[in-house]
């Protein structure tokens, strides 16, 4: 029998969201109901409401979620009611060509939910990412719902879901930061802190946190950037060579996803250096550069995907590294609100207010 519950619902294109009742049907084979208990509000949400990802509206938004398992279908195995869980929106499906080829992180056909959840009229929703979090239950292939230590809380835990993940993996995964390397990353919100923080404990000796705001400088601080740059009246690649020795860095983390901030990042490296781009852009954004240069530079120009992360060996390992206090989930938390906030969540969002506004449902 399907469950009623109140969720954030984006109607039609740029329009305000709107908290309306759903339905949630009682899982199939390979599915499993999950009761949401936090959800972080990411700018791909937002990107879901004004159409920049695709135009199937209605869409249910919602997808860093934290929540408890409360039913689970036929087949799945290593699930049970009440398991504590951090849901992901790559669910590696075993038999695509990538994941026959060992690169389950880049699986190709990730794992879904089979059954729609409705408006009550029986109007079928897209669930943001597969996901759909921001509402009080929502349903996903049992691969999506990762679980993890209960002690960590769901207004933390959730985080891991997408942009700690993102940022962190887009340094440790996609860039392979190591011991000794120098990094900048460009955009200091919460994937591009995420990405601070994942340089800082893979062993980076240096890493710049460039910017246009000085408070988000300074919050970058905290995540283990050693050098900060604000580039709203610098030039940010001279900033960046002139604290490398002429040179530019190893690997440079673009959290912004603009082709400005790209070119940027391209001549930030030093020769044979990485740019890592996670910022997700824009459909009609363009990208022009010499083909000298980008023969002549060398290195490597690289798309982070979810921070080349495999949700399953992961999303525990973070969850372990913020319980030992080696990784500040708390500190991404800028306020906590509930499902009748989002739009104003988005505004702040968007005049880079916050780090990451969290549901508490």
């Amino acid at each position: 029998m399907p469950h009623e519950a109140r969720a954030v619902v984006a109607l039609k294109k740029g329009a305000p969201v709107e908290v309306l009742p759903i339905l949630v049907p009682d899982p199939g084979p390979g599915e499993v109901l999950v009761t949401v208990q936090a959800c972080g509000v990411c700018h791909t949400d937002l990107h879901y409401r004004d159409g920049a990802i695709g135009d199937a509206f209605p869409y249910l938004l919602g997808h860093e979620a934290a929540g408890v398992v409360e039913a689970v279908g036929t087949g799945v195995t290593d699930l049970a009611p009440g398991d504590y869980v951090v849901l992901a929106w790559r669910a590696p499906c075993g038999q695509c060509r990538s994941c026959r080829r060992a690169r389950p992180w880049y699986c190709f056909a990730s794992r879904n939910a089979a059954q729609p959840m409705t408006l009550l009229d029986g109007t079928e929703l897209t669930a943001a990412l597969g996901i759909g979090a921001f509402a009080e239950k929502t349903l996903v292939a049992a691969g999506q719902a990762v679980k993890v230590d209960p002690s960590a809380r769901p207004e933390a835990a959730g985080l891991i879901g997408c942009g700690v993940m993102a940022g962190y993996g887009a340094a440790v995964h996609t860039g392979g930061v190591g011991s000794g390397d120098t990094v900048a990353v460009i955009g200091c919100g919460g994937v591009g802190n995420a990405a601070i923080a994942g340089a800082s404990r893979a062993g980076a000796r240096r890493v710049i946190a460039v910017d246009l705001d000085d408070g988000k400088l300074d919050a970058a601080e905290r995540f283990g950037a050693t050098d900060t740059v604000n580039s709203r009246g610098t030039d940010p690649v001279e900033a960046v060579r002139a604290l490398t020795g002429g040179h530019g860095v190893d690997v440079v983390i673009d959290a912004v996803g603009r082709p400005e901030t790209y070119q940027q990042a391209f001549y930030m490296r030093d020769l044979a250096g990485t740019l890592v781009q996670v910022g997700v852009p824009e459909p009609d954004m363009r990208i022009e550069l010499p083909l000298i240069d980008l023969f002549s530079r060398g290195g490597a120009l690289k798309s982070s995907w979810y921070g080349d992360c495999l949700p399953s060996r992961d999303f525990p390992v973070l969850i372990d590294l913020f319980l030992s206090g080696k990784l500040d989930l708390e500190r991404f938390i800028s306020e906590t609100i509930t499902l009748d906030d989002i739009e104003p969540a988005f505004t702040k969002m968007q005049r880079g207010e916050v780090l990451r506004s969290v549901v508490v449902v």
